[in-house]
């Protein structure tokens, strides 16, 4: 099938095409490369810079694809919080503009990629989330994708638009063969944070937050394999373009590490070590978020393959040591 790819050029959009290609799928990326890497793209897509707000790059894009993989968006909580109309403009316009190219061009199958903020603050310390938790974000950024969600709903009762999204956790990881991976400027996920002081010498690294209600009071995260990721966007595009309905799915490994927890497990497989500062809680971050995905078991077929903390930060730590600038000369 041929597939666009938005946000293609970013770190799990360009894992998701490259496992797209392998697949025999035809893969066309369109990115705004204001946070994408055009050397991170696989040199079989073809590569289309503009944004999902643009209609004239859509209606060059559209033309004989069978489905969107929809991954172009901000992602920053932080920054989210700092500037909430702009995740508006990028997470909820802009592409409101593609579901409308899309309904001319008659391409009514997308795969969304959302994400586990919209649940915001748990009710409880130890249940896992479903896809019936209530959705009450406590950032802009999960609002921004949960308006989204919302807006899917509406263009299948108008269009009959079908949609499976995909609400996932913290992903971390890289490409097996380290050839692929994070690169964020600036960086502010956990894992490529840690591997990065830990690569460059630093001998202090800051936490943010340390009087959750967790064990540790630090807080508590699911890890997901990027590749693991990557396939269930595969697999739930396929069900899609068979004629299968949409829905909504929570990709997780069903386990909790705090950040204390994870700092250690990048200290075991760098052989180095850092001195932890507890800083002050970064806004807009929740105690605890793991989830469960057996509905994307059942439904999808999918389960991680992936899963053990160690290897995902095995397959970071390959990827940041062999490129500790990223993809030289390649976008922010």
């Amino acid at each position: 099938m041929r597939v666009l790819v938005t946000g293609g050029a970013g770190y799990i959009g360009s894992i998701t095409a490259r496992l797209l290609l392998d697949a025999g799928h035809e893969c066309v990326v369109l990115d705004s490369l204001e946070r994408g890497h055009p050397a991170a793209v696989d040199p079989r897509a073809t590569l289309v810079v503009g944004s999902v707000g643009q209609r004239e790059k859509l209606d060059e894009c559209l033309p004989g694809c069978d489905a969107v993989m929809h991954l172009a968006g901000l992602i920053e909580v932080a920054e989210s919080q700092r500037h909430p109309a702009k995740y508006f403009e990028h997470n909820v316009s802009q592409p409101a503009v593609m579901l409308e190219a899309m309904r001319d061009h008659g391409v009514g199958a997308i795969v969304f990629s959302s994400t586990a903020a919209v649940y915001g603050e748990p009710d409880t310390d130890t249940d896992l989330l479903t896809e019936d938790s209530l959705t009450r974000p406590v950032n802009a950024y999960g609002l921004s994708k949960l308006a989204f969600e919302q807006l899917l709903d509406w263009a299948a009762v108008a269009h009959g638009t079908r949609a499976v999204r995909l609400r996932y956790f913290n992903v971390a990881g890289a490409w097996p063969d380290g050839s692929i991976g994070e690169a964020h400027a600036p960086e502010t996920h956990i894992i490529p944070r840690i591997l990065f002081a830990m690569g460059a010498g630093q001998g202090r690294f800051e936490v943010f937050g340390s009087d959750y209600p967790t064990p540790d009071g630090t807080c508590v995260r699911d890890y997901i394999h990027v590749c693991d990721l990557a396939e269930a966007h595969q697999l739930a595009l396929e069900r899609l373009v068979a004629g299968g309905p949409g829905g909504v799915y929570n990709l997780g490994n069903g386990e909790g590490y705090s950040n204390l927890e994870v700092v250690r497990a990048c200290a075991e497989e760098t052989g180095h070590d850092v001195e932890v500062v507890l800083g002050p809680r970064r806004a807009g971050d929740p105690a605890r978020l793991v989830a469960s995905a057996k509905r994307a078991g059942e439904e999808l077929g999918w389960a991680p393959r992936h899963g053990d903390l160690a290897q995902i930060v095995a397959d970071a730590w390959r990827w940041h040591s062999s490129h500790p600038s990223g993809y030289a000369g390649a976008g922010s």
